[in-house]
């Protein structure tokens, strides 16, 4: 099959710092690559010219200017050339302008977060009509499947669930034997409200009450305002947390940040689609304390990998997980174990290329 998958108008292929999306894409595409022809069309950058070719995958890089004028030049591109399956990632409003380009080629909505398909990116009405006009929708978790379902339930029969993956030869345990100067609580994301930066921050000050050893939090994460980032260091310092904010790591350096942690932590505050940092924490061999949301209950098992915080806005719920693993070395070093086993077992960007080729050839 010829498949092409139309990224998003934000960030360039491969990304450059980040961008959860992008790097599913690519990834996606170099598994995906191995047993079908793959093109991606991607916005252009300076760093990149308008066309590469990553193993067998070929990127070709239109200017953005905006999602309209990005969508305009993905269709220049397109017109006069032939596929099996276009794959749209994010862009609901895409859907329509794609199909009316090929009417007989299934087109399918490759969906990551419910964002895209409300305010104040689209309409109720627009969300809809893009997918009504999707052949295929594919889900990152059965949570965004369920929600979408809800919200409109007349495409429920067309989507589908395709878990994300991480790299676990890149995203491996760390080897290092050196002793540990203190327990370390990590944290990798944007720095938005939502993210629940502050629960974590006011956690680690109460299990610093509780437990013997030291403990210190690494941020790994930067923001589009500068505010926000002062406002959680004013918090830290406040609190006498000792807290590293390493602002924005690129994504090809992440994994490094992943070795330094004893334990990763995600009080995320609102639903979450999948949440991908959990899985390259357990690659990385971290257990994950993590709120009991969306497709984040798909990924920690409670009790195996991770422990699920159901009182996810309480830092005191997420203390007292926290130095239950801290406490009891035997559990948390067997879901060090687990952490690593599962992620090699179930969510490999191999499985998610494989349920993908699945979707697509059964349409075919």
């Amino acid at each position: 099959m010829k498949i092409v998958i139309i990224a998003p108008e934000a960030i360039p292929i491969p990304p450059i710092l980040g961008g959860s999306v992008e790097i599913s894409i690519l990834a996606i595409a170099k598994e995906l690559s191995k047993w079908h022809s793959v093109t991606i069309v991607s916005r252009a950058h300076r760093r990149y010219p308008q066309h590469s070719v990553i193993g067998k995958i070929h990127i070709h890089r239109v200017p953005a200017g905006g999602p309209m004028k990005y969508l305009a030049n993905v269709k220049r591109f397109l017109k006069g050339r032939s596929f099996d399956i276009v794959q749209i990632d994010n862009r609901p409003k895409f859907v329509g302008p794609i199909k009316s380009m090929f009417p007989n080629t299934t087109v399918s909505l490759f969906l990551h977060s419910l964002t895209f398909v409300k305010p104040p990116y689209a309409s109720r009405a627009a969300a809809r009509e893009g997918l009504r006009k999707a052949d295929l929708i594919i889900a990152n978790s059965a949570s965004l499947k369920n929600q979408l379902s809800a919200r409109f339930p007349k495409v429920s029969n067309k989507i589908r669930v395709a878990w994300l993956g991480v790299d676990t030869s890149r995203f491996t345990p760390s080897t290092k034997r050196a002793p540990r100067r203190a327990f370390t609580l990590l944290f990798a994301g944007r720095l938005i409200p939502r993210k629940g930066v502050p629960v974590l921050l006011k956690a680690a000050k109460l299990v610093r009450s509780r437990v013997s050893e030291p403990i210190q939090v690494i941020i790994a994460g930067g923001s589009t305002r500068r505010q926000y980032t002062k406002r959680l260091q004013s918090i830290s310092s406040g609190l006498g947390v000792r807290a590293r904010f390493l602002g924005t790591v690129p994504h090809h350096r992440i994994h490094r940040i992943f070795k330094q942690g004893d334990l990763f932590v995600c009080p995320s505050q609102k639903h979450e689609a999948f949440g991908l940092v959990n899985i390259e924490a357990m690659a990385s061999g971290l257990p994950v304390v993590a709120s009991n949301n969306g497709g984040i209950k798909e990924i920690v098992e409670h009790g195996r990998t991770g422990l699920l915080v159901k009182q996810y806005r309480k830092p005191q719920a997420f203390a007292d997980a926290i130095a239950q693993l801290i406490k009891n070395k035997p559990l948390y070093r067997n879901m060090k174990k687990e952490a690593r086993k599962v992620a090699l077992k179930k969510f490999s960007w191999r499985a998610t290329a494989s349920k993908l080729k699945l979707v697509y050839e059964s349409e075919r």
